[in-house]
């Protein structure tokens, strides 16, 4: 019975970034980079009935990623180059492909979703380019029942207050936010002006409740900072999509 309990483990090819990427959220790229080239040639080989997808993980230290051009949000280039032994976090999101575009020097524009959490057990040896995990997927489970709509409508309350501080315009009323626990905690936590470190200790919560209860707290956080600054320090246009410096 426990075997049977435990998470399911596979081999995924790793895409290291300097950004978190969460299950339903949308994350352009613009692939130039060979090894990175190499893995999506090898992903569109894949039959049909295979989804094509590799693993977004977040750089913690040891290689950086070199920003070419474009803005947050946006396609962007960019390059990973070695430094100092690499290090990544042990939460990442797969990346399904739904848009791939070939251009004729060889790049690729890809338009992927997130689809679900894992965490990276190792890195496995082999005689790819680009690094392949050994991972195991992670559940989605709800936590405290009880409380799922309770923290789910103060969490959509305060982040609608948190949207009217940081837009100059007041289509924030109109906001289609949505209704489902699960999904609001991945998009207030991929959307809402955080560092990389918290967004990654979101991504890493055990379950939803978990999510939300952070959420809550760090939402007041950043209305009490915005409340004394009167300012927020991001584009308010990158707030539509997760941030990407790739």
């Amino acid at each position: 019975m426990e075997e049977a309990n435990e998470p399911e483990r596979t081999l995924l090819p790793l895409f290291p970034l300097g950004t978190v990427l969460f299950p339903g959220l949308v994350l352009p790229l613009h692939v130039f980079e060979p090894r990175y080239r190499t893995l999506v040639q090898h992903l569109a080989e894949l039959p049909a009935s295979l989804p094509r997808e590799f693993g977004v993980i977040a750089i913690r230290r040891g290689w950086e990623v070199g920003r070419v051009d474009g803005e947050q949000g946006e396609t962007t280039d960019a390059s990973i180059t070695a430094g100092e032994a690499l290090s990544l976090y042990e939460v990442g999101c797969a990346a399904e492909i739904r848009q791939l575009t070939e251009l004729p020097d060889g790049r690729f524009d890809l338009m992927t979703v997130g689809r679900r959490r894992f965490r990276l057990l190792g890195l496995a040896r082999n005689d790819a380019p680009y690094l392949t995990g050994e991972v195991e997927w992670l559940p989605e489970p709800k936590g405290e029942p009880d409380r799922e709509e309770e923290l789910a409508a103060g969490v959509l309350a305060a982040f609608q207050q948190y949207l009217k501080a940081v837009r100059s315009d007041d289509d924030s009323d109109g906001e289609q936010l949505p209704d489902d626990p699960t999904v609001l905690s991945h998009l207030v936590a991929a959307t809402a002006s955080l560092t990389l470190e918290d967004r990654q200790s979101l991504l890493a919560e055990p379950d939803t409740i978990s999510r939300l209860k952070a959420e809550r707290a760090l939402l007041r956080r950043e209305a009490a900072l915005l409340g004394q600054v009167r300012a927020v320090p991001v584009a308010l246009s990158d707030l539509a999509v997760p941030s990407s410096p790739n």
